[in-house]
């Protein structure tokens, strides 16, 4: 996230109390991102493992239909047979059961005090043991979430499958707290919620985890992937291999080139922290449509010492739906299906979100999230 949105945001140089990252040793040592060279392909190491899960090699996982209240439910032996013209409402028929939180998911806390890391869908075991275990980790405001934030996992995975030596794990979205200072902002609870809405079902292998988004002021990125790691590595010891060991597990941020071009702003990302989360975490970066991120990483100092540690992942079939052109179009009254999932879009509805304007210029730009 952007540093410059925080309320607090003092320009590194004049802020020598920074508060520091986790140190070096509380963090697993495990080896870069970098793809594999092309003598190595086609053996059987590169071939891509199953999708993360955490049940076993051989066991099946299967979803009852979810129940619904007897008042949700239509009446197949209505006598109304009329046909109504096309709404930009989504109407409660609309929303299918495999986007709807399945039971026995515990959902997301709203306090601090009731939080608990979310494991459900973190694999427990690594199924190959010649691979490198690693969690994949999204920070942003996902105001709303959009299928651009699903499909970025997505070609992540895609491109760890085909290109690297690690089996991705599990993959976590963090929504930023309301501390952070940003036109269009839903509270925290909501876009927790509609990130919940949007992945529990429709993914595999995708969770949302509330931790930064209770935080009671604007969490630096690097202290968000050391929650992370102190989850899953100090707490949990890692994940287990096949054979009994214990392995490490590596973090990685997943951003967009627009996050990545805001690093080389000057004065504004402290430099201990780009040290932090590009040499001893790493970056999965999604290109989006006219951002040159290769060019930006050869002219970057920093990212350009870490470059085996970031993964750029381009786009095959470009996808730039934006939060603030579907916060515009909700604004407009005009129909946003298939941008985002159902169930989200009803959630806003409900809630009669993302009806406040927002300036020209942010709507406008280029660099919307």
């Amino acid at each position: 996230m952007d540093p410059q949105n925080d309320p607090n945001f003092q320009r590194p140089s004049l802020n020598p109390a920074i508060e520091p990252p986790a140190p070096q040793s509380k963090i697993p040592n495990t080896r870069p991102i970098q793809p594999v060279v092309l003598a190595d392909l086609g053996k059987p190491v590169d071939g891509p493992p199953p999708r993360p899960t955490a049940a076993g090699k051989n066991e099946r996982v299967s979803h009852s239909k979810i129940p619904r209240a007897a008042t949700e439910l239509m009446d197949s032996s209505s006598d109304d047979e009329t046909v109504y013209p096309p709404s930009t409402q989504v109407q409660r028929s609309q929303i299918a059961d495999l986007e709807e939180v399945p039971h026995g998911i515990q959902r997301q806390a709203q306090t601090l005090e009731e939080y608990q890391f979310p494991t459900h869908r973190l694999a427990t075991t690594l199924t190959d043991e010649k691979k490198h275990p690693l969690v994949i980790v999204a920070c942003g405001s996902f105001s709303p979430i959009t299928y651009l934030h699903l499909r970025m996992f997505e070609m992540a995975l895609d491109a760890i499958q085909e290109q690297t030596r690690f089996e991705c794990i599990g993959g976590y979205y963090s929504p930023v707290s309301s501390n952070y200072k940003k036109q269009g902002l839903a509270p925290a609870t909501d876009r927790v919620r509609m990130c919940e809405l949007a992945c529990e079902r429709t993914s595999s292998w995708l969770m949302v985890d509330a931790w930064e988004s209770l935080q009671p002021k604007y969490t630096r990125t690097a202290l968000v992937l050391d929650h992370f790691n102190e989850e899953i590595n100090i707490k949990r010891g890692g994940v287990m291999t096949a054979s009994g060991e214990r392995r490490g597990v590596k973090i990685m941020l997943l951003a967009g080139g627009d996050l990545i071009e805001s690093m080389g702003e000057p004065d504004v990302w402290a430099d201990q922290d780009l040290h932090h989360i590009l040499g001893l975490y790493g970056c999965l970066i999604v290109e989006r449509t006219g951002s040159d991120v290769r060019s930006f990483l050869l002219s970057h100092d920093i990212m350009y010492e870490h470059r085996k540690n970031v993964l750029v992942i381009k786009q095959l079939i470009y996808n730039d739906i934006s939060s603030t052109k579907i916060r515009l179009f909700i604004r407009r009254g005009m129909s946003v299906q298939y941008l985002l999932p159902n169930s989200v879009i009803r959630y806003i509805q409900q809630h009669k979100l993302y009806q406040e304007t927002e300036p020209v210029k942010q709507v406008m730009s280029d660099k919307a999230d």
